[in-house]
């Protein structure tokens, strides 16, 4: 197996990894240093993070029952394929989407049931029917806003997945607040439906690798079950808990990133690129005149690092640019623009 890998050069301009373009604000920064400094530090953490759930319940209204916090998203996925997955299961994933859903689910012994998207990367429902009456996955993953095409789910569409599913839904949101609607509107406890966040996107914490997941009571105590014990340290947990202070804040900084991700699609549709509708912090676009991998180097020539997804499935010559800072953008359009013209 080959591990998940995503190059990092000391560039100028780094637009490849869909972080935060800008920090957390900084009376955050103080309000964790002070909590730091009374850490009982010869002490175990909070093994429930109860204060940190309780808080991210009450954003989205329910209870801490209902929320499960690890180490980054990825850990969340991780805990979900080794509590739901294993030897003689699978999950169903739906191509191109990201591509840890299936790697963690092969990592835990877990078979991937593979779908196509339909020709423009919307979820092809039919291919769904066929997928999930194959295979009858354990966990049907939906990523939405979808990495790395940006295409958000509508309501319907996972309704109807619901549906035909005849296990667990997951619906990926780690970057759900830039997106016109949130799954979360459909979580509950009857309902075998979870929803996974993180604190690395809109609340630029990508140095914490934070994350959880909401969904019903049931899933949540088996989870617990099966991560292993203090995995989350007192540290993270106050950062978390902190964060959901500055609320106001992180919600204006994903409405800046809005505007600025739709000016950066306009400039791009002026170029002769293939550009696709994102509901993400970041846009996926294939240049027309110029092989991908060849503008990726160029790019790079110029000290502008973004990701060349050439190689993920259907997605030839397809290059993705997280939004960065106004001036950020404009130093990638300035020598994309160079590069095609």
């Amino acid at each position: 197996m080959e591990g998940y890998h995503s190059p990092q050069v000391d560039v100028a301009v780094r637009l490849n990894t869909n972080e935060s373009p800008t920090p957390p604000p900084e009376a955050w920064r103080k309000a964790l240093a002070d909590e730091v400094a009374d850490i009982e530090w010869h002490r175990y953490p909070d093994r429930a993070a109860t204060e940190l759930r309780t808080r991210i319940g009450a954003l989205h209204g329910v209870g801490p029952e209902q929320v499960f916090v690890a180490n980054g998203s990825n850990e969340v996925l991780q805990t979900l394929s080794l509590t739901y997955g294993g030897a003689g299961r699978c999950v169903a994933v739906f191509e191109p989407t990201y591509a840890l859903h299936s790697h963690i689910a092969r990592l835990t012994g877990t078979g991937v049931a593979i779908g196509e998207r339909a020709e423009d990367f919307s979820l092809d429902m039919d291919e769904v029917r066929r997928v999930l009456s194959e295979a009858a996955p354990a966990i049907t993953y939906l990523c939405s806003p979808n990495n790395p095409t940006g295409m958000v789910e509508t309501e319907a569409t996972v309704r109807e997945v619901l549906d035909l599913a005849p296990g667990l839904v997951v619906v990926d949101e780690a970057y759900g607040q830039f997106a016109p609607w949130s799954a979360l509107e459909l979580v509950d406890d009857d309902t075998p439906l979870v929803v996974t966040r993180t604190y690395s996107k809109t609340w630029s914490m990508a140095a914490a690798r934070l994350g959880y997941l909401v969904g019903p009571a049931w899933v949540v105590t088996e989870l617990e079950k099966v991560v292993l014990p203090y995995h989350l340290d007192s540290v993270k947990q106050a950062a978390g808990r902190l964060a959901l202070d500055f609320q106001a804040d992180m919600e204006a900084r994903v409405a800046e990133l809005v505007e600025e991700r739709g000016r950066l699609e306009t400039a791009l549709r002026d170029l002769p690129c293939d550009v696709w509708p994102s509901g993400a912090n970041f846009v996926l676009f294939r240049p027309r005149t110029v092989d991908g991998a060849e503008v990726w180097q160029q790019l790079l020539d110029r000290s502008v690092l973004v990701r060349n997804c050439s190689s993920w499935p259907r997605l030839e010559g397809c290059l993705r640019v997280t939004l960065g800072t106004r001036a950020e953008d404009d130093t990638f359009l300035a020598g994309l623009t160079a590069i095609l013209t």
